[in-house]
């Protein structure tokens, strides 16, 4: 028995220096490679981003070429070199739901950006910001962002270049402008940019922002083939894979996929649990990490959004057939397959390719010997000047950004029959994009997850509860997050109340509820509980969660703000007073930081102190709302009431049904 042991011993230590010595050279011939992700060496927690000025020293070709990529400009300071937009007087924009204007201008070389308000030809209000980065190529829009002590929002005007017009940011239109307060956070930068330094406990601060989508987005960290490199271990990648680096040329296609899918696969994206938009490398799958939802319709193969290349082209029978072509264990096995770079090289701009560039990759296909070629009438195809692109991917507009045209990438023949787009329609549900199976807790927060950041229809969570309520007989503990969401959501307090009250509230805090994340998902629980406690007059317990929601995530002004406001309605007013004098200088941004600052200076009878921080406010939002009734109280107080009228009446123009404001007023009167 001995013996046999020590030869299983001798056996394994063998096989392990083999395994070793292959992958320390590289040399891994082709007929041994697998579709298994875990032989990737810059997979490990070990490989770190290195950068695109190391990537280019050795491949300074492509790095030319690649900076001229969308990709490559897809992130970068505000400067007149970067902006593809217009400027002048007559570049500006109204917003009727708001009566705002805005206009865009440099001020040397910096970008400044103006909201302003009239009443009839003077400035009632004015506001003015620096924009410092520009988002977006120029190929079809570039949108605006500003920095403040780290925490990065968008700001309320885009420049759609092939219109060349400036206009409202997609989902800012219609009365949903959130001026300058839109929070950028780590789901968008992970794909409009390189990786940021994210600071944890936060929604969008930032200790650093590189510049662009660099190349380790798409080969993943490259640390350890640098220095492999370094040392003169160089592979034959001709011949054999370098697995200390991923080239996505040499993935199986559904992995290659993968790596365009992660940014061009836009839509609702649900994170697997304990996972991050970090953690995503190329060569791994992507439903390990993300699963991407999006709302099915009958009758709406003709609509899209925006970045959903890879989704609307695996529809296409080019893929479909191609994919049954597909040879595994070579060393190009997507060469028969239609994936994304069949026809797009991630090295080079589509700026600079003619249709005839792409019409040839048609061709290679669809020629003659395979009698498969066009069967268009002589007058369509003169129309189109023998154009494949301009018939079976037509350009259109996707649903989600406007102003801008796109090729669809739903390649097929053209629709003859009733424009899809005029009949009726119905939703059929979310269906996950890349993944077949979602589990119970992944499609509860698709569902989650589109009411709150698409639109708030009721059914939606209607149909999360379905899945939720599967979880609840599990587990109320292990599924504790994700239930009390729900419950917030649909604002039953009640509920939550007594599903908390059924645990030991010291285990909760000092057990439970502990951990500080990316996600902050006990963050936002904690912050989610104290509301419920709150709003059922149960202060000293909303107090003791809003409490753990700061230190579990101390850059949430939200979950400051509430743990301040508790603080006063607990009578610790000077506490409060201490803490919101910090915040406004962490958060020199955030009107109810200053509003509420005021309120404790008139609870205290400063009240010349309370109009200056009153008034701070309503420079940053002059229709906030708690702003406006504070000022309201202070000009009571002094006699003013015509004053306060005007304010009273400038709250109703806003909000026609404010109870508090007619009473107000008719009590003037």
């Amino acid at each position: 028995m001995k013996k046999h042991i020590t030869w299983l011993v001798l056996f394994s230590v063998m096989l392990f220096i083999i395994m070793f010595n292959s992958q320390c050279n590289n040399n891994t011939d082709v007929k041994e490679i697998k579709s298994s992700d875990s032989l990737y060496l810059n997979h490990g927690d070990t490989a770190t981003y290195v950068g695109i000025n190391t990537c280019k020293t050795c491949h300074y070709n492509i790095y030319e070429s690649f900076i001229q990529t969308g990709m490559g400009q897809s992130f970068d300071k505000a400067s007149k070199l970067k902006t593809a937009a217009l400027f002048g007087p007559a570049m500006t924009v109204y917003d009727k739901f708001n009566d705002m204007y805005y206009h865009p201008y440099f001020s040397g070389d910096t970008m400044k950006l103006i909201e302003f308000r009239l009443e009839g030809k003077d400035t009632i209000y004015k506001r003015q910001e620096t924009v410092n980065y520009i988002i977006g190529s120029g190929q079809h829009t570039n949108s605006h962002m500003m920095i403040r002590n780290g925490y990065l929002t968008q700001m309320p005007l885009t420049f759609y270049t092939q219109k060349k017009q400036w206009d409202l940011p997609p989902g800012f239109e219609d009365g949903y402008n959130s001026r300058f307060s839109r929070i950028i956070g780590l789901e968008c930068m992970s794909c409009h940019n390189s990786y940021p330094e994210f600071v944890e406990g936060s929604e969008n601060k930032y200790s650093a922002i590189p510049n662009g989508i660099n190349c380790e987005r798409c080969h993943g960290p490259g640390s350890i083939h640098v220095k492999q490199v370094s040392s003169g271990n160089i592979v034959d990648t001709s011949r054999f894979i370098d697995y200390t680096i991923v080239n996505p040329g040499k993935l199986d296609p559904e992995l290659q996929f993968d790596v365009c899918q992660r940014c061009h696969l836009q839509g609702n994206a649900v994170l697997k649990e304990n996972r991050s938009f970090y953690d995503f490398k190329p060569g791994k799958r992507l439903s390990d990490y993300i699963t991407v939802f999006l709302p099915k319709y009958s009758n709406s193969d003709d609509q899209f959004i925006m970045a959903s290349h890879a989704d609307r082209l695996k529809q296409s029978q080019c893929y479909i057939k191609s994919k049954a072509q597909t040879k595994h264990n070579t060393l190009r096995p997507y060469k028969n397959t239609m994936t994304c770079v069949t026809c797009h090289n991630p090295h080079e701009s589509v700026k600079f390719k003619k249709d005839e560039f792409f019409n040839n990759k048609c061709n290679n296909c669809h020629n003659a010997s395979q009698h498969n070629l066009c069967t268009a009438s002589k007058n369509i195809l003169a129309q189109a000047q023998n154009n494949c692109v301009s018939c079976h991917m037509p350009r259109s507009g996707s649903i989600d950004i406007p102003h801008v045209s796109m090729h669809d990438h739903y390649i097929r023949k053209p629709d003859t029959k009733e424009s899809i787009a005029e009949k009726a329609k119905t939703f059929l549900g979310l269906y996950a994009i890349n993944e077949k199976q979602p589990d119970n807790v992944t499609r509860a927060n698709a569902y989650i997850n589109q009411y709150e950041k698409f639109g708030k229809n009721p059914i939606m969570l209607d149909s999360a509860e379905l899945y939720i309520n599967r979880l609840r007989k599990l587990s109320l503990k292990q599924h504790l997050h994700i239930i009390e969401h729900l419950y917030f959501l649909k604002e039953n307090f009640t509920q939550i109340i007594k599903d908390i009250d059924s645990f030991d509230q010291n285990e909760l805090l000092n057990k439970m509820l502990i951990n500080k994340s990316l996600e902050n998902k006990d963050a936002w629980l904690c912050y989610r509980i104290g509301e419920a406690y709150n709003n059922s007059g149960r202060l000293k317990d909303a107090l003791t969660f809003y409490k753990q929601a700061t230190y579990l995530a101390p850059y949430y002004p939200d979950f400051l703000n509430k743990y301040y406001t508790a603080l006063v309605n607990n009578n610790d007013i000077n506490t409060a007073r201490e803490q919101y004098q910090k915040m406004i200088v962490e958060f020199p941004d955030y009107a109810p930081a200053f509003s509420n600052l005021g309120y404790i200076y008139l609870l205290q009878n400063n009240v010349s102190t309370a109009l200056v921080y009153i008034n701070k406010a309503l420079q940053l939002d002059p229709d906030y709302e708690l702003a406006l009734f504070n000022k309201v109280s202070i000009l009571l107080y002094e006699n003013k009431k015509q004053e306060a009228k005007q304010i009273l009446k400038h709250i109703l123009s806003k909000n026609p049904k404010k109870e508090k404001a007619q009473q107000l007023l008719y009590q003037l009167k």
